[in-house]
């Protein structure tokens, strides 16, 4: 594509950005790097903005549509957490994904990762708060895929969706980086949580904005 007088790299990345992030928020995709190319293939263009990019365009986007029960939805769902939380409370839970910085829209879930040797134990936790186990899924727990991650889904009675990963002990101090903002996923306790909600229940944990270089296809 050739660009017309003004038409930087950073202008079209924003365009494939904001596209992008319409597909992911429509749910015609679902994840950033397909997403992406689709984007930057529907506007006949070579260059890909970065995942933060598009996450900062999603961002924008559920503000526009969802106004104020957005934040609504926050609390909602923080409380929620909190909740599941204290009934996993022996198996060291952190709140994690979207829920966790602050950046919810209408599609997100609350994630929440545990760490124990037994799944069912924590399965067990769960059903004796009388919550509705709708799946349970078993997948790699490291990119090379090595270990095992036990995923449990539930839907609460507001419609809300849960996510409760099981992860091993040896995973508890293994740091992992944010494929989004490129910070450590640190989470939130179930004592940082509630002194969130006590104090600031709409507080945002995402790092201070960088400069994005963007990508460009071959």
């Amino acid at each position: 594509m050739i660009l017309k007088m003004g038409q930087s790299s950073s202008f079209l990345r924003r365009r494939v950005a904001r596209e992008a992030a319409l597909l992911l928020y429509t749910l015609q995709e679902r994840e950033f790097k397909q997403a992406k190319e689709r984007a930057a293939k529907a506007l006949g263009v070579r260059v890909l903005p970065t995942n933060l990019e598009v996450a900062e365009e999603l961002d924008s986007i559920a503000d526009e549509y969802e106004g104020d029960a957005r934040w609504e939805r926050l609390i909602r769902m923080r409380r929620e957490a909190l909740e599941i939380m204290e009934a996993l409370k022996d198996f060291s839970p952190r709140l994690i994904g979207s829920v966790w910085r602050g950046t919810v829209n209408r599609n997100s879930d609350i994630d929440i990762v545990v760490f124990s040797q037994s799944s069912r134990s924590v399965i067990e936790a769960l059903r004796g708060k009388s919550l509705e186990i709708v799946g349970v899924e078993r997948t790699p727990a490291a990119k090379d895929g090595s270990g095992e991650a036990t995923h449990i889904f539930i839907k609460l009675p507001s419609g809300d969706e849960v996510e409760v990963v099981v992860r091993g002990l040896e995973d508890m101090n293994r740091e992992e980086r944010c494929e989004i903002y490129g910070d450590v996923k640190r989470g939130l306790s179930l004592d940082q949580l509630r002194e969130v909600l006590r104090s600031n229940p709409l507080q945002r944990f995402i790092p201070r904005k960088r400069e994005s270089l963007g990508e460009v296809q071959p």
